[in-house]
């Protein structure tokens, strides 16, 4: 691929066999492909996709439904390749490009738009989640919070498109990258997976008080001791008496309710700022405090932890969490301690104290009464030293995914001319 000069319709970036080729065409996706394609009359069985199934370009679920017991919606019988379109909140570029071939009828809802493409179809599935095209849509949009765009001006929406072997062209490059990022995506849900099969053998389950898989030096040991979280340290408050003109100023730093939520172990460089004058009452947190959020949609996800191995200065807890802090000598070792507070004891017993309707919240004496169990310090180093070897090799797979997407997004900026402008 060579470098281009500005152009209008031509791409930054070409490939070779390409460079001297002729501008790229300004057309409308309704020229370019057969938008919402009417059907005969729906097959006696088939698959239906509604709208919750269609997440990042995956089909999460499959409904084999009757024609007779199908919902209204169920209405756009799919061909192989058909890309189907988000209207609504395009921006999410929640869209999917389907292309089962299992002998089995797929049918759409109504609320994803069908797109039929004429040449490449896997070259405008690409085109559609560029900036350039999803800014074009959003400006075609109604409504605030939930801006959705009609057929029509759907069909109406400007794009360019080279000829149908440039087309193909980087469609295939695309494609690869695609399929090197589906596998490492594959290669990290299968080290999470194996984590989360560890940390159920290597914990006690509920009820039992020796975990299912030990290291060989310690299975002759002892059964671990149980303790209850209350009896060996207490609660302080966290950031109190702020103001929304509070935040984001100031020397302070504060940890975020989403950082305790999605870390086993406080994230230091996920903080915000926080004014907090020099004579305030105010705890600021320390190595080893662990930090529980107190409230959730669901009594799944209420209560997670999270634990400080770092030392960070004049810095607070969020109001919307709660600290612990054990008292002297009777913490675990607090790398241990991240892996147990996640384990499948603790995440029951905080579940299941979580109360409300819309909202669940989870009380400071459902906290204290949290049974913890430890076993002898070599013990928990050693689990924590798997555990956190294991995270090690997800944190560098992750860095590869993320990597590999921020260089699909960078070839998408330059595969593509940008629109600006070029819109009649």
């Amino acid at each position: 691929m060579t470098a281009n000069k500005p152009s209008h319709l031509v791409p930054k970036l070409r490939f070779p066999e390409f460079r001297d080729g002729p501008r790229w065409g300004l057309l409308t996706l309704s020229s370019a492909s057969d938008l919402n394609p009417s059907n005969d009359r729906l097959p006696e069985s088939f698959i239906y996709i509604d709208l919750e199934s269609v997440k990042s370009s995956m089909l999460i679920e499959r409904k084999e439904i009757t024609r007779d017991g199908a919902p209204s919606r169920a209405q756009r019988l799919l061909s192989r390749k058909d890309i189907i379109y988000q209207t609504v909140r395009p921006y999410q570029r929640n869209n999917f490009f389907f292309d089962i071939n299992d002998g089995y009828e797929y049918v759409a809802s109504t609320g994803y738009a069908q797109i039929r493409a004429h040449e490449c179809p896997e070259f405008l599935y690409h085109l559609l989640h560029t900036d350039s095209f999803v800014n074009s849509v959003l400006a075609r949009c109604t409504g605030s919070n939930y801006p959705a765009i009609n057929p029509s001006d759907l069909a109406s929406t400007p794009l360019v498109l080279p000829r149908k072997p440039e087309q193909q062209k980087i469609a295939d490059c695309l494609g690869s990258l695609d399929a090197l990022i589906a596998a490492e995506g594959r290669k990290l849900e299968v080290l999470r997976q194996h984590k989360q099969g560890l940390m159920q053998h290597l914990f006690p389950q509920p009820g039992e008080t020796v975990p299912r898989l030990r290291f060989p030096e310690f299975r002759n040991a002892t059964d671990w001791k149980t303790k209850i979280l209350g009896t060996q340290g207490s609660f302080l408050s966290s950031l109190t008496g702020k103001t929304a003109k509070d935040f984001d100023a100031g020397d302070a730093a504060f940890i975020p309710y989403m950082n305790v939520f999605s870390n086993v172990f406080t994230n230091t460089t996920d903080l915000r700022s926080v004014n907090v004058a020099v004579d305030e009452s105010q705890n600021a947190v320390a190595v080893g405090d662990v930090f529980f959020t107190v409230s959730s949609e669901t009594p799944e996800e209420a209560g997670m932890s999270s634990v400080l191995l770092e030392e960070i200065g004049n810095c607070y807890l969020n109001s919307f969490c709660a600290l612990f802090r054990f008292d002297e000598g009777k913490s675990p070792d607090p790398a241990f301690l991240g892996y147990l507070l996640r384990s499948a004891t603790a995440r029951e017993h905080l579940s299941r104290g979580a109360q409300g309707a819309t909202r669940y919240n989870i009380s400071r004496a459902t906290f204290r009464s949290l049974p913890i169990l430890i076993p002898s310090v070599p013990e928990q180093r050693k689990i924590a030293g798997c555990l956190g070897a294991l995270e090690d090799l997800i944190s560098a797979e992750v860095g590869k995914v993320d990597a590999l997407q921020q260089h699909k997004q960078g070839l998408l900026l330059q595969l593509f001319p940008s629109l600006e402008g070029n819109e009649q």
